[in-house]
């Protein structure tokens, strides 16, 4: 079994591909994009609730230090994907939208 620490990173990595696909899905018009973003977005978001039921029980929060630990790391790296993806070309990104889409998915997976 994984330590506390790698189940976190796990999660947070899966739920922030998750987000960036998210993002990336309303930045496009064309289907076959839209269709691929959509697919890669739902098996991450699936990988991170399985992880996120290993950390501690799901019906429960994480503690406030976990919690906002988890906040801030999920933050960077979405920013930090969407910066890489826009330097390398991407168009119509709208970074606006990450903390209300982090929070919204750290509501529903009861991390907060």
């Amino acid at each position: 079994m994984k330590n506390r620490g790698q189940l976190i990173e796990i999660f947070v990595s899966n739920l922030a591909n998750s987000i960036v696909h998210q993002i990336l899905e309303k930045a496009t018009d064309e289907q076959i994009y839209i269709d691929g973003y959509g697919k890669e977005m739902r098996n991450s978001r699936q990988i991170a609730e399985n992880y996120r039921g290993k950390i501690n029980p799901i019906d429960m929060p994480l503690p406030v230090k976990d919690a906002e630990e988890v906040r801030q790391k999920l933050k960077s790296k979405v920013n930090a994907e969407l910066r890489l993806r826009i330097s390398g070309g991407y168009k119509n990104i709208n970074l606006e939208l990450v903390e209300e889409l982090v929070s919204l998915a750290l509501k529903e997976l009861k991390v907060v």
